[in-house]
């Protein structure tokens, strides 16, 4: 059965809620145990005969269980490149929208021809996806485009299933923060905690080890150049790249500051969160933003807002 991963979903919560073990799901996905799961990428869940199958395929000996008696398991894909950093992009839980701008590399993509559909510089895109300018770019990188440029010219065409996340800061680590963690984040840089909270639950259900279809990642969905940005400019220190902690440090301090850009207008701060604050401003909101919007507001009343 195939099952596409929700926001908040890790590989033990998909296994649990299909009475299966962590690793026999991973063992039949061709995945080690440890393995990130990719927002909206699929994974095959197996029958209990599946299952026994791939485990003995991988020379786990089942009590009760003989090897012949089990189906035999698919061709294993090979395992996702561990996640890494992400600017801030959502990833949608509660109803909410796909993240803006996500795009799936096809083969014969590049990140200079992304570039110019785009109308950016071949280093912003890079910067913006942590990504070298002069590396290779794999089929099944997930990338953030700029939110409402052109679809690119291979849009169309079938994402390859395969997802490979760009290896860079944050990292997104198997760990759940509560509403309280966040909210005392909040108010110690000045931002309405019941705000920060509602943000945080619908880009990932507090989950750090969520990544988005468009290269966000952690907590608060940063992305590489978001968190290389409040890093460099305005965090005042060097954060931790692997601490769910400061995935929201560096979210919070990014939501703080378009507060200020935008004169402590809440909901366009909400809206520059997911769509851009450059492109808020100059396209306007989106029907998807404004959709986000909405929905962050309405979660607010959840934490105390």
């Amino acid at each position: 059965m195939a099952h596409t991963v929700q926001p908040g979903e890790t590989l033990w919560s998909i296994a649990a809620a299909n009475n299966l073990t962590t690793r026999t799901v991973a063992a039949f996905n061709g995945l080690s145990e440890d393995s990130q799961v990719v927002l909206g990428s699929t994974l095959n869940v197996p029958t209990t005969v599946e299952g026994a199958g791939a485990l003995i395929a991988q020379g786990v000996q089942l009590e009760g269980v003989a090897p012949q008696a089990a189906a035999p398991a698919p061709a294993p894909a090979a395992p996702a490149p561990a996640p890494a950093a992400a600017p801030v992009a959502a990833a949608g839980t509660g109803g909410a929208p796909p993240p803006a701008g996500s795009y799936v590399v096809r083969a014969g993509d590049t990140l200079s021809g992304l570039a110019a559909t785009a109308g950016v510089s071949l280093e912003q895109i890079a910067a913006a996806n942590g990504l070298d300018p002069s590396g290779a770019l794999l089929a099944g990188t997930v990338l953030k485009l700029p939110s409402g440029s052109p679809a690119p010219p291979r849009a169309s065409e079938p994402a390859p299933a395969q997802r490979v996340v760009p290896a860079a800061a944050p990292a997104p680590t198997p760990t759940r923060l509560g509403a309280g963690d966040i909210q005392s984040v909040a108010a110690a840089h000045g931002v309405s905690p019941s705000l920060a909270a509602a943000i945080a639950w619908q880009e990932s259900g507090f989950n750090n080890g969520v990544v988005s279809s468009a290269n966000a990642r952690g907590v608060m969905q940063v992305m590489p150049g978001t968190w290389d940005y409040v890093e460099s400019n305005l965090a005042g220190r060097q954060l931790d790249a692997s601490s769910a902690t400061d995935n929201v440090h560096a979210g919070v301090i990014y939501l703080r500051h378009l507060l200020d850009e935008t004169g402590g207008d809440e909901s366009a701060a909400i809206a520059g969160y997911y769509q851009g604050l450059g492109s808020v401003r100059s396209r306007g909101l989106f029907d998807d933003t404004q959709r986000y919007v909405a929905n962050v507001q309405a979660l607010r009343s959840r934490f105390g807002g």
